[in-house]
C-alpha cells in the first residue's frame, strides 16, 4: 500500500515516527508538513496543495486543524488515492460542517473521521483496513495471574501511546491494570482534547481512555467495573432509549448499549467507560455503576 501523509505540529510528527518505527516506513511514499499557525478559515486553500505528488492509495491527515483539511480531496485526486483518514481529536479542529464539506468535495474517495484516532477499526475499505490492522483501536495480549507478567501489542494507537502503556503495565496488580492504563494515557502526550464534544457529550481524551481500558479488559478476559442495567426497572415503553442515544461509545459507532431480545437495555462491560452519562439520562433510574469482575463474552 502506498501511503501519503499530511501532517502538522508535534502530534503529526509523533504519528509519523510511530508509523515508521512499527512497520510502515516502507509504505510511506511522501509527506507534506504544514505550519501550525495557519488560520482556521482559509479562503484559498488550493495554494497549499503540494506539487509533484506521487501515486498513492491512502491519504492520512494528522494534526491539521480547520480549513487546511480541505486539501485532502485535491491531494487524493492528484495521487489517485481512493481512501483517506482524517482523525478528529478536538471539536474545534474538525466540526461536522467541515467534515461534510470535505466529503462533498471528494465523492469518489472513502474518507473516515475516527474520533479519536485510536478508535479506528476495519470498516470494509481495503486500504483503511490494511492500515487498521496495525494502527487504530488498541489490541493487547496479556499474560497475568495476580500481576501483569507480559503485554504484547497486536495493534497500537497511531500516536504510540499503546506501546508506552504496555511497557508500564508490567508487574501491575491485574485488578488495577484497567485503571492504571487509563492513568498512563493521561501521562502520555496525547493530543486528544479535554473539551466536551457536543456531538458525543464527552471529551476526546475520555474516549481515548475508554479504548485502552477496553484493550486491557479484553486482554485479561474481564472488566473490573461497568454500568449495569436493572432489568426490573428498565422499561422501553416508558422511555425514549435515552441510555443508547446518550452513550459516547455508541455515538462513535460501538455497540456498548443494545436492546436484548426482551427489549431490555444491556451494557457491554468490555466497552463501557463508566462515564455515568447513561445514569443521568435514564428517566427510570434503572442503571448503576457496579464493581466486577465481569467476565467478557
Amino acid at each position: 500500500m502506498k501511503l501519503y501523509l499530511l501532517i502538522s505540529g508535534k502530534y503529526g510528527s509523533r504519528v509519523v515516527n510511530n508509523l515508521a518505527e512499527h512497520g510502515m516506513a516502507g509504505d510511506i511514499v511522501g509527506m507534506e508538513e504544514f505550519p501550525e499557525d495557519l488560520p482556521d478559515f482559509i479562503e484559498d486553500y488550493a495554494r497549499y496543495v503540494p506539487q509533484n505528488l506521487p501515486p498513492a492509495d491512502l491519504i492520512v491527515a494528522v494534526g491539521l486543524s480547520g480549513d487546511i483539511n480541505m486539501v485532502v480531496p485535491e491531494v487524493a485526486r492528484k495521487t489517485g488515492a481512493s481512501s483517506a483518514i482524517i482523525p478528529v481529536y478536538d471539536p474545534q479542529q474538525m466540526p461536522p460542517g467541515l467534515q461534510q464539506e470535505i466529503q462533498e468535495a471528494a465523492p469518489h474517495v472513502n474518507i473516515v473521521f475516527p474520533k479519536p484516532f485510536c478508535s479506528l477499526q476495519a470498516m470494509g475499505d481495503p486500504c483503511i483496513d490494511e492500515f487498521a490492522r496495525k494502527f487504530g483501536k488498541p489490541q493487547l495480549v496479556i499474560k497475568a495471574d495476580r500481576y501483569i507478567k507480559k503485554v504484547k501489542v497486536l495493534r497500537g494507537a497511531p500516536c504510540g501511546s499503546t506501546n508506552y502503556i504496555a511497557k508500564g503495565l508490567w508487574s501491575t496488580p491485574s485488578e488495577e491494570a484497567e485503571l492504571v492504563a487509563a492513568h498512563k494515557l493521561h501521562n502520555y502526550p496525547c493530543n486528544a482534547s479535554t473539551s466536551t464534544d457536543p456531538a458525543v457529550g464527552d471529551t476526546s481524551m475520555h474516549l481515548a481512555s475508554y479504548q485502552i481500558k477496553e484493550a486491557v479488559k479484553r486482554g485479561l478476559g474481564y472488566a473490573i467495573k461497568s454500568a449495569v442495567v436493572d432489568p426490573v426497572k428498565c422499561n422501553r415503553e416508558k422511555c425514549q432509549e435515552e441510555c443508547i442515544k446518550s452513550c459516547p461509545q455508541v455515538l462513535i459507532g460501538l455497540d456498548t448499549i443494545t436492546l436484548r431480545g426482551d427489549k431490555k437495555a444491556f451494557i457491554d462491560p468490555a466497552t463501557c467507560g463508566y462515564c455515568e452519562i447513561c445514569l443521568k439520562e435514564c428517566p427510570l433510574d434503572a442503571i448503576e455503576i457496579k464493581n466486577g469482575p465481569f467476565p467478557l463474552e
